[in-house]
């Protein structure tokens, strides 16, 4: 009720006194060519019309370069369809080494929007090329290039990588109708604000690594509606790096998303948690982790969350819920009250991001590591334990299951998982790495301080459901099917106290929880075999 409340103050509030003045960027001497630098010209009219208690900024036809603008209280960045507002290439623009500026920066403000329906264009292929060549004779400094190397080849650090819009602390915010494209890193973030609204936008940006789509990070009552997201990195993602705060009260409703990472995810910087999270009609195609990813492994707790009505084609897993403990101090989160309604998902055999400009990257063993070897830690090799070797070998694997985890002694509390159908394409082949269903207790690790990810158990003897250290799970009117024979089992629930079953199918056969192997307590199987 609170959230549906705050939607109407927002609509009747933002902009809805007399009407503002307006301030034409052009007034102020910015050149529409292309080649100009209009930094300053656009911050006068920003300062104009905040000095005049509130106004439009124009952003005319054309296409006006700029360096580093901020935004201030009661102004709305406005741009003309046909106008498109083009990010410098020189790195030098956005600050000094290890300190780059966001492109569009608002601190402290209320009440302060970009609206229109023009293009806001981070130019990363070009600044990109600039960067490099500043760090290659020595006047832009950057100790992470050098030792990094996930695709062999160097990437400069995030914090040397101009975000392209930034928001901090800020109440009542609209995002509003434009396009934003070719970003060097997160594409936009909302960090500490309340009462936002992103309605209409698109993004677009494969160009370079960490291009999430739209980060939302330790915000409260915000709204994400009817956008088009395709992002090299998470689509649509809620972080909190705040102990103290977290994401609470967040709608994120009629949106599509294609991602080579996760396309919906909570996490993973999980430091406040999340709280009254609804996330529902939601269209995915074409990703390469997780269509929804739940994640608490830094301290945080995440309670209420309602995931509904999720159409997700050609992705590599439908949902993976897991609460771990990576953060170094004491502070351990808890997860209770997730429920997953009305979910459909197709998951291929190969990768499913194949083809785009920035794939998510192969799971790779380094090289003199034992693909066999159990690491309790940090589970098995995967795609952050790059280095710079480029000796690492190509981890053979399956496609994993959906997953709810825990940790030994943290249980994640109380799932619903109702009206789900999940259809594999099958034909699983036998790996070095496999897994016999006696020897699961074994050689699953429980991996707690790894990096969260639906791979980071390594092989798993099940295709279709993994669960592990979980109280309270209800399965409902669930169907898995495979369209080729898997020769691994069905589901492992191992560790998961009060279990209810009712009406799941797998493939063409109805199954109960009288029909589940209990090989011990609290740990059920369903045998393997070829529908």
């Amino acid at each position: 009720m609170r959230l549906f409340i705050f939607i109407g103050w927002l609509i009747m509030s933002n902009w809805a006194h007399a009407i503002p003045p307006s301030f034409s960027i052009t007034d102020f001497g910015a050149r529409n060519d292309g080649i100009t630098l209009n930094t300053e010209a656009i911050q006068r009219a920003i300062d104009a019309a905040h000095q005049a208690g509130g106004g439009v900024v124009l952003v005319p036809r054309g296409r006006f370069l700029c360096g580093v603008i901020h935004l201030k209280s009661k102004v709305r960045l406005h741009l003309h369809e046909e106008a498109v507002l083009l990010a410098s290439t020189d790195r030098a623009h956005y600050g000094p080494s290890m300190q780059a500026s966001p492109w569009i920066l608002t601190e402290d403000a209320q009440q302060v929007a970009i609206t229109g329906s023009g293009l806001l264009d981070g130019q990363c292929d070009a600044l990109i090329q600039d960067i490099y060549a500043k760090l290659r004779v020595g006047t832009l400094q950057d100790p992470e290039w050098k030792r990094f190397n996930p695709w062999h080849q160097r990437r400069p650090s995030e914090r040397n990588r101009p975000r392209m819009i930034e928001f901090r602390r800020c109440d009542s915010v609209t995002i509003r109708g434009v396009s934003i494209q070719n970003g060097t890193s997160w594409i936009q973030d909302y960090r500490e604000c309340s009462r936002v609204l992103i309605e209409g936008i698109d993004v677009f940006s494969n160009t370079f690594l960490n291009n999430d789509g739209i980060d939302l990070t330790d915000c409260r009552d915000a709204v994400v509606r009817n956008c088009r997201v395709n992002a090299a990195d998470d689509g649509i993602c809620l972080k909190s790096s705040n102990r103290n705060l977290g994401c609470e009260n967040i709608l994120i409703e009629d949106c599509s998303v294609r991602s080579s990472a996760s396309a919906i995810k909570l996490g993973t910087a999980s430091h406040g948690g999340f709280r009254n999270i609804t996330v529902r009609d939601i269209r995915i195609h074409d990703t390469y982790r997780s269509a929804v990813a739940i994640e608490s492994v830094d301290g945080g707790n995440v309670e209420n969350i309602n995931i509904s009505d999720i159409r997700a084609i050609n992705t590599g897993n439908a949902f993976f819920i897991r609460l771990g403990h990576r953060n170094a101090d004491s502070v351990q989160g808890h997860m209770r009250g997730i429920t997953i309604r009305d979910m459909r998902v197709e998951v291929p055999r190969g990768k499913p991001d194949r083809g785009y400009f920035m794939e998510g990257p192969e799971l790779l063993i380094p090289s003199g590591d034992d693909p066999e070897r159990i690491h309790p830690g940090r589970g098995f090799p995967i795609w952050h334990h790059y280095g710079i070797d480029t000796n690492a070998r190509k981890y053979p694997h399956n496609v994993f299951p959906s997953s709810v985890t825990g940790i030994p002694g943290y249980t994640v509390k109380d799932v619903v998982l109702e009206d789900i159908e999940i259809i594999y394409e099958g034909g699983s082949e036998r790996t070095v790495n496999e897994i016999a269903p006696d020897e699961a207790g074994r050689r699953i690790p429980e991996a707690i301080t790894s990096y969260p990810e639906f791979s980071m158990f390594g092989e798993l003897p099940a295709w279709g459901l993994f669960s592990r250290h979980v109280e309270g799970l209800r399965i409902r009117d669930v169907r898995i099917l495979t369209k080729k024979p898997d020769h691994r089992m069905p589901l492992l629930l191992m560790d998961t106290k009060a279990l209810m079953l009712k009406a799941i199918r797998i493939n063409d056969r109805s199954i109960n929880l009288r029909e589940l192997e209990t090989p011990s307590p609290d740990h059920y199987r369903l045998r393997p075999w070829n529908p």
